[in-house]
This record gives C-alpha cells, sequence and structure tokens, in this order.
C-alpha cells in the first residue's frame, strides 16, 4: 500500500500561517514577478480565480489588496489591506501575496521531516507532495492511520493536508484528489483491498530471495492477479473512480484527455475498463500501466531517489522594460548565481551555458537573443560561469530594444564525482579542484550568515529589474 500526502493550496497555507486572520478570506500568491495566480485558496477557487490568471485580468473584477504586513515610520503594524477596507468593500475582496519561495522550502523540509519519522521509504514528489510506501509498517486502520497523520501535520506545523491510501500510486492520486474535494471524507480516503495484505508480501518476499525462483513468480503473479480482481469489488474504488474525470488522471492531463474521450472514455472507471492493449495502442507503453494501477496492479514503484536534472533554468521577467546595459547585467549575474547554486547543491557541474534576452510579446518587433557559452572544464563555479555569459552577452546585445525577460540556462550537465579527462589536456583538474574549494566555502558561509551574505558584484550594478 501507498499514501500520498499532499498539502493543500500550500503556498497559501503558507501564508495564512501568519496572517490567521486570513482564514476564510479569498486569498491567492502570485508568481516570482507579481504576474499571475499560482496558488489558490478554496475561496478564490469558489470566485472563480483560475490557476494562471493575470493580476490586471483580477483587478478588473475585483478588489485587489496586498496582505503584506508593513511598518509605519511610527513603529505602529498596519496592514494594506486594513488601508485598503474602503476600496474592498465596492466588491470582492481578493488578499494577494507575493511569493515567497525561501518559506515555501522550509515549511516543506519540516513536513517532510515527519513524514520520514515515520517510514523513511518516501518518494519526495514536489514542494508539497510526498509519496510513502506503508508496506513495512503494521496499520490495522488506514483511514484512522491517515486522519492520525493529517492531524500531526496540522498540530505540529500548521498546514492543512490530504491523504490518500491505495495499492498504487495512481490510485492514489485519485483518492487524494477525492478526499480532498469532498468535505465529508475530512481529509482522508483509503481504498482498502479485501485480500490481506501478508499475502502480498510474503510473495514479494519470495520472489526477492531468489528460491524456486519461477515457482515464486508464478505465487506472486497468482496473488497480484486475485489482489486486482478482489480490489475491483471494492465500493470506494467504484464510486471514486466513477466520479472522476479522465483528465484527472495522473498522466492524461489536458493533452490525452480529448483523444480517450473520442474513444468513449470519460471517467477514470472507463479508462480502468479499457483493455490493456488498447490502451498501449491509445498512450504507448504508459497508458497500458495506467489500466493496471487503476485496477490496483502496481506498475510505478517508488523512488527514493529523484532523477538528475538534465539542464537548470532560471528566468524572470523585469519589473520594466529596459534597455540598460548595467540593469541585464544585473538580471543576468543573478539568475546565473542562483542557477550555479542549484547546480552545486545537486552535485553538478555544466559544461554548456546560455542566457536568453526577450523582448515583451505582446509588442511590435519581438526578438530574441541568446548568447551561449562553454566550459572546457566543466564547472559549477559562479563567478567563471556569470563571467562568461556577461562576456558573450556584451557582444550581441542590441541596445536599441527594450528587453522584458531574461533566462539563464545550464545544460550538459555531469556529475563533480567523476570528471573525463581527454587527451589534449583542456580539462584542467587543478583548476577544478580550486573552484570546488572555493564554492564550498562561499556555500558555508552563505549557510551560515544568510543565502546573499557572499555574492557576484555585478548583482549590486542595479535592482530596477
Amino acid at each position: 500500500m501507498y499514501a500520498l500526502i499532499d498539502s493543500n493550496n500550500f503556498f497559501v497555507s503558507c501564508e495564512r500561517l501568519f496572517r490567521p486572520d486570513l482564514e476564510n478570506t479569498p486569498v491567492i500568491v502570485l508568481s516570482s514577478n507579481d504576474g499571475c495566480a499560482i496558488s489558490r485558496s478554496a475561496e478564490a477557487k469558489a470566485l472563480g480565480v483560475k490557476m494562471g490568471e493575470p493580476i490586471f485580468k483580477l483587478r478588473q473584477r475585483f478588489a485587489v489588496v496586498h496582505g503584506a504586513t508593513k511598518v509605519a515610520p511610527s513603529g505602529v503594524a498596519f496592514t494594506l489591506d486594513s488601508c485598503l477596507m474602503t476600496h474592498a468593500s465596492q466588491g470582492n475582496r481578493l488578499v494577494v501575496f507575493s511569493a515567497n519561495f525561501e518559506l515555501y522550502g522550509d515549511i516543506s523540509e519540516r513536513i517532510a521531516t515527519i513524514v520520514t519519522s515515520i517510514t523513511p521509504h518516501i518518494e519526495l514528489y514536489s514542494i508539497d507532495e510526498a509519496f510513502l510506501d506503508l508496506t513495512r509498517l503494521d496499520i490495522p486502520d488506514y483511514t484512522a492511520w491517515g486522519a492520525k497523520l493529517r492531524a500531526l501535520i496540522l498540530q505540529n506545523i500548521g498546514i492543512p493536508v490530504s491523504v490518500g491510501i491505495a495499492p498504487t500510486k495512481t490510485l492514489c492520486k485519485l483518492a487524494n484528489h477525492h478526499a480532498k474535494t469532498h468535505p465529508e471524507m475530512q481529509g482522508v480516503l483509503a481504498m482498502e483491498t479485501e485480500l490481506h495484505e501478508a499475502r502480498v508480501q510474503r510473495g514479494r518476499e519470495r520472489v526477492a530471495s531468489g528460491r524456486v525462483r519461477a515457482d515464486a513468480e508464478r505465487s506472486d503473479g497468482d496473488t497480484r492477479r486475485e489482489a486486482s480482481l478482489s480490489f475491483k469489488n471494492n465500493e470506494t474504488w467504484h464510486r471514486t473512480l466513477e466520479e472522476a474525470s479522465v483528465a484527472d488522471i495522473w498522466g492524461v492531463g489536458w493533452r490525452l484527455a480529448p483523444k480517450l474521450r473520442a474513444e468513449g472514455v470519460f471517467t477514470a472507471l472507463d479508462l480502468a475498463r479499457l483493455r490493456p492493449q488498447r490502451a498501449g495502442q491509445l498512450m504507448g507503453v504508459h497508458g497500458k500501466h495506467m489500466v493496471y494501477e487503476l485496477n490496483g496492479t502496481s506498475c510505478l514503484p517508488l523512488q527514493a531517489r529523484t532523477k538528475p536534472q538534465q539542464m537548470i533554468s532560471r528566468g524572470r521577467q523585469f519589473g520594466k522594460d529596459t534597455s540598460d546595459l548595467s540593469v541585464v547585467t544585473a538580471a543576468v549575474t543573478a539568475l546565473a548565481n542562483r542557477a550555479a547554486r542549484e547546480l552545486r547543491r545537486e552535485g553538478q557541474l555544466a559544461t554548456h551555458a546560455v542566457v536568453t534576452l526577450r523582448t515583451n510579446r505582446l509588442k511590435p518587433g519581438y526578438a530574441c537573443i541568446d548568447s551561449s557559452a562553454r566550459f572546457y572544464t566543466p564547472t559549477a563555479d559562479t563567478g567563471e560561469i556569470c563571467s562568461q555569459l556577461i562576456r558573450t552577452l556584451q557582444h550581441s546585445l542590441q541596445p536599441k530594444l527594450s528587453y522584458h525577460k531574461a533566462e539563464v540556462t545550464l545544460y550538459g550537465l555531469v556529475s563533480s564525482s567523476v570528471i573525463q579527462t581527454d587527451v589534449f589536456g583542456t580539462v584542467d583538474l587543478g583548476k577544478l579542484g580550486r573552484s570546488q574549494r572555493r564554492m564550498a566555502a562561499v556555500d558555508a558561509a552563505n549557510a551560515k550568515y544568510g543565502p546573499h551574505a557572499i555574492r557576484p558584484a555585478a548583482e549590486l550594478l542595479s535592482d530596477a529589474w
């Protein structure tokens, strides 16, 4: 059995930790450039606020007020929404927050610490989701266990979560979504099989032991098929899948949903009843696995370690379009610094980097400029990455253009633990060693004194962006 822990409206819930007075108020969190909504409270969803909806459209429909706390010169704290209450009373009030990703990451780590104390067999799927393998836990009542875990996180962290429990990860997603959208479930839904879990575990252990492998695999296969047949008679399974749209299934989404609807597959139950061979024809091997997962046969094991990224990108839309070289330089340096920090955190090195500058797509004369750099010795050194990108950018920058957005991408990533040398000696291992020691000292200082204690001086050229 697996469990999926999913935080409800995570970014909004993090902001409400410090503003409990906004508990029943429509609240949204904006993207990093305050451009659009990326997290919405249940009240905001009820008002029709869509994910990704631009803030300028929301201002046309709501009295938008900022929820950040300010301090007056006299030292008296006040809030912007209290100052604008008169304006807000003229229509629906919508409280907005600028994103604070450092706060969200810290709270996510605290939730992960609690979950890991229960079982080390977890997969941190995203900043607000985690899968747990419950196979080795003695849980007589999954619903009661889920309710207890939900109360533990709410009491210790203050974040409301939903818990979905099922034999497969795909069913966990559906169970979690059902628990979140049906208040009578109180945030927990467990799809339990009538087959005793010990029989499934015994079959797995026989296969893993390697003794009489062929007989064990047949036994395990029979056990899985028996579990699947028993599971499909489960009333909770039938009701949950019947109410779930096919677009809500993990792995389907808006791209594959029209193709499935054309085949007469409108709900998750319809897809579960589809022949695996036909699902494979429509969606490839992933579709075949999806049908098996919906019927209670696990095909997606727990990924205890996340796969290393193939590229790391950091981008930002400017607060105001600019053609000033110092402003663009400061922006590119800050983005490259963040990308290099993430690169070191994952224990990787980059062999290539590219900086992309774009003008506003909504204005005439849209232009996109790419400037790339190659590192013969793979690096995660912030100084080297920034200097090479700025050097190439100065040659390609067109001063007549007003730039709207910048993006830095590091790719051609390799592990920092294994370095491939070359015959011609272009890979300088001595230089790489000095760079790694220097960056380790910088990261240690920033960890102790704050993320911006040591940073490239070019970041301070301008903060207009």
